[in-house]
């Protein structure tokens, strides 16, 4: 294969890395994932996301940036003009980029002419989006309306319930069946599910074994966790919840994944049948988490970094040139290692320092260790308004779906602290800037439920985790344009 690869990104949102069967989880249902790290991918158990919202998260695994190095820390701030977006490099390097979904990357106002050829668009009308159509909530008053629990979507008389993922993923096989005469396809699908509010049709909705669901991760104490999270859990309204109703909830969570796994095991079905497969390199990653019931918590926030929020599934297939060896990994890799990775499977070189790692080597190489930390980053400062996130009627509505959290953003109280996390294989450090610290054990409490900040039998591990903290900062707090100018 001398030509280069096609490039599909399978790309949902807010799905959490624990809820894969082959992660060994027995109540989620991802047979077409299970099936293709048998022989032909890699999946990466320890895979995280570089902010625990939306758009900082695709900023930064669309650069191969840290969300420090250039402030990219709101839903409301997205990349610019001069800014790179791997989408524009595969574009100018001859790609046909074709994207289908949601934004949350670059400023709508600026159109999306410089990062593909087609923004698609669904050409026949769609069911409801519960983010709009809003029945479901009841009561403001009741226990279910911050809950973001729809439960079974009503699909009519259709085989499917056609909602815009569903229009995005049969656009993207349309493409693939009639593709642009000798130009490699970039196909990208940031898709919404298994993002809430929680809702999903027959038969995803009684598909998953609700006897088999993990345990929740209980109510912590309080008192040495993130104020946030504390407000938040107050102002959801969920305490009354039994467990059969938090796992009717967490079920149609996993019926939306095992959705998301039928979708892209089509569309892994029609590469096949076009011929296509073994000359694309698929990437399948979640921007992150969701608390799902843990905790005693629903949606996620901006500046916690529990487990459930920033660990992610991560699943790459090469093109068949490509030295593999199939199955899990147990190494440490964040998300800006997807932007080195499919820079140097496209042989593009880009020409500006990014902070990302190929996986290349770990794919071909069981045994190859890449980092020995990851890290993660969300906040703001005393005072820095801009990044409150008013820009949301949410912040202003209080019947708004997620009214409990942003709200809270805008508060002067510390809650919204600027925060850094960093996570060995062992240990997990939060370093808050008006806040108690945060230290966990993840051997001894790999729940997080625990914080031995002050503990002072950890004292070498929290010197060297806030040494590890520091380092990474230096090594990444700027980038040095690689032009230099005249004097």
């Amino acid at each position: 294969m001398n030509k280069k690869p096609h490039i599909i990104i399978f790309n949902p949102d807010q799905w959490r890395g624990d809820v894969m069967g082959h992660m060994g989880n027995p109540a989620a249902q991802t047979p077409n994932l299970d099936a293709l790290i048998e022989s032909d991918a890699v999946s990466f158990r320890h895979a995280f996301c570089q902010n625990p919202v939306c758009t900082p998260s695709r900023c930064s695994f669309m650069t191969g940036w840290y969300p420090h190095v250039r402030g990219h820390r709101t839903m409301f701030h997205m990349l610019q003009p001069d800014e790179p977006v791997l989408l524009k490099y595969l574009k100018d390097n001859g790609y046909y980029v074709w994207w289908g979904g949601k934004n949350d990357l670059v400023p709508a106002q600026n159109g999306f002419d410089d990062y593909c050829d087609v923004k698609f668009s669904a050409d026949r009308e769609l069911r409801p989006n519960l983010h709009v159509e809003q029945d479901w909530r009841g009561d403001p008053d009741g226990d279910n309306f911050f809950s973001f629990f729809a439960g079974k979507l009503d699909k009519g008389d259709e085989d499917i319930y056609v909602d815009n993922d569903w229009a995005m993923v049969l656009g993207a096989i349309d493409l693939i069946k009639n593709p642009p005469t000798d130009q490699p396809l970039c196909i990208y699908l940031p898709l919404l599910y298994p993002h809430p509010p929680y809702g999903v049709e027959e038969p995803y909705y009684s598909d998953i074994d609700r006897t088999e669901l993990p345990d929740r991760i209980p109510t912590p104490d309080w008192t040495k966790k993130p104020k946030l999270l504390n407000s938040i859990y107050e102002r959801q309204h969920l305490q009354t919840w039994t467990e059969d109703r938090w796992d009717d909830l967490r079920a149609t969570y996993y019926g939306m994944c095992k959705r998301v796994d039928d979708q892209l095991g089509m569309l892994l079905s029609t590469l096949q049948d076009a011929n296509m497969y073994d000359e694309s390199a698929v990437f399948f990653f979640s921007d992150h988490g969701d608390f799902t019931g843990d905790y005693g918590l629903v949606e996620k926030t901006q500046n916690t970094f529990e487990d459930c929020l920033t660990r992610v599934p991560f699943v790459i297939k090469p093109p068949a040139n490509v030295p593999i060896q199939a199955g899990i990994r147990n190494g440490l890799v964040e998300l800006i290692d997807f932007t080195a990775t499919v820079f140097d499977v496209t042989g593009i070189e880009p020409d500006y320092d990014m902070f990302g790692q190929s996986l290349l080597p770990a794919i071909a190489d069981e045994t190859k260790t890449l980092r020995d930390a990851v890290f993660c980053e969300g906040g703001r400062r005393y005072g820095e308004e801009q990044a409150m996130e008013k820009d949301t009627p949410h912040f202003y509505d209080e019947q708004g779906l997620y009214h409990p959290r942003v709200r809270l953003q805008g508060s002067e109280d510390g809650s919204h602290s600027k925060a850094t996390m960093c996570r060995t294989h062992d240990y997990k450090y939060v370093r808050r800037l008006y806040e108690t610290d945060e230290l966990y054990d993840l051997k001894k409490d790999p729940s997080e439920l625990y914080n031995v900040i002050d503990d002072p039998t950890y004292a070498t591990v929290l010197a060297d985790m806030r040494d590890r903290l520091l380092t990474w900062y230096q090594e990444t707090c700027d980038v040095v344009p690689q032009q230099t100018d005249k004097r």
